[in-house]
C-alpha cells in the first residue's frame, strides 16, 4: 500500500518490524482461511474468502497478501481490481491483530501494490458505526466515504455482524493526494471543524439524539462500541444503525461530503457551498 514503504523491486515490505508480502501458495491462502475464521468466526457456508478464491485472484493478477510478525502470519488481505479499469483496487477483506500496527503495514503495503500498477485508488466497504474503524480508514489512512450503502450484503450470520443490519460505506483512498502521503507517513488527517459546526447526531445515556443538519458543516456521532452494544443492547444498536443511516446517509445522499472523523467520534460532513 505505499509508495513510501516499498524498494519496488518486489521484495516483502516491512514496517514497524512486520514483514508484509504478496501470496501465491495453496498452503500460504489455508493460513489465511484460518486466519480470517478466527476473526469473524462465520458461518460454515459464508467464509470471507475462500482458499480457491484466493488462489484464482491471486493468479490473474490481483492482490493477496500477508502480514507476518516473527513468522507468524498476524494479517491478510484480499482484492481485485475493480472500476474505474486501469485505476482502481477493491480491498475485499482485511482482518488483522489488532493494535500491533499489523492493519497500518497492510495497507502500505497496499498502497505500494497499487501505485507500481498506475492505480491512483483504493476503494473499501466498512460498517460505519465502527468508531475505531472510521477513525483507522479516515485519521491514520486519510481515505474518505464517498458513497453510503444500505443493507450491503444482506443479513450476516458471523459473530461481529450477526443481529444487526449491513449498512457500509464505500471509503475511496485517493493515493496521490498530499494528505494520503502524508498519512502514510504517519502523519494523522485531522479535518478543519468550523466553530459553526452543528451536531446532527449526538449521544444521550448511549443512545443516538438527532439534532440539526441544516448548517454547512455537520457533525455526526457513531456509538463508542457498537459490537458490544449489539451484545448488551441490541435496541439500542438497531437505533444508532437507522440514526447514522438517516442522518448520514442522508446528507450524503443530498450531496454533501464527508472531510474527516473528528475527536474519534464523529463524522465531519460537509454540504456544497
Amino acid at each position: 500500500m505505499n509508495r513510501d514503504a516499498t524498494s519496488g523491486d518486489g521484495a516483502d515490505r516491512t514496517a514497524g518490524g512486520v514483514v508484509v508480502r504478496e501470496l501465491h501458495s495453496l498452503q500460504e491462502f489455508g493460513e489465511v482461511f484460518r486466519l480470517f475464521e478466527r476473526i469473524w468466526r462465520p458461518d460454515p457456508g459464508n467464509p470471507p474468502a475462500t482458499v480457491e478464491l484466493m488462489r484464482a485472484l491471486s493468479h490473474a493478477g490481483n492482490y493477496v497478501a500477508g502480514a507476518y510478525e516473527d513468522g507468524r502470519l498476524a494479517g491478510a488481505s484480499v482484492g481485485f481490481l475493480a472500476a474505474p479499469a486501469g485505476r482502481a483496487l477493491h480491498s475485499h477483506v482485511t482482518g488483522a491483530s489488532a493494535g500491533r500496527g499489523i492493519g497500518f503495514a497492510l495497507k502500505l503495503h497496499q498502497r505500494s501494490w497499487a501505485l507500481e500498477r498506475g492505480l491512483d485508488r483504493v476503494t473499501w466497504t466498512y460498517d460505519p458505526l465502527v468508531r475505531r474503524n472510521a477513525h483507522f480508514n479516515l485519521v491514520k489512512l486519510g481515505a474518505l466515504p464517498e458513497e453510503y450503502l444500505p443493507s450491503f450484503y444482506g443479513a450476516m450470520g458471523d459473530a461481529i455482524n450477526a443481529g444487526d443490519e449491513s449498512d457500509r460505506v464505500l471509503a475511496v483512498w485517493r493515493l496521490a493526494e498530499p494528505h494520503v502521503a502524508a498519512a502514510a507517513r504517519r502523519e494523522p488527517y485531522l479535518p478543519d471543524v468550523p466553530a459553526e459546526a452543528v451536531t446532527g447526531l449526538g449521544e444521550r445515556d448511549g443512545r443516538p439524539v438527532a439534532g440539526r443538519t441544516d448548517a454547512r458543516v455537520v457533525l455526526v456521532a457513531v456509538p463508542d462500541d457498537v459490537e458490544d452494544l449489539r451484545r448488551r443492547d441490541p435496541e439500542a444498536a438497531k437505533a444508532w444503525r437507522h440514526a447514522v443511516r438517516e442522518v448520514l446517509g442522508g446528507l450524503m445522499e443530498e450531496g454533501a461530503k464527508v472531510t474527516g472523523f473528528h475527536h474519534k467520534s464523529c463524522y465531519v460532513v460537509e454540504r456544497p457551498s
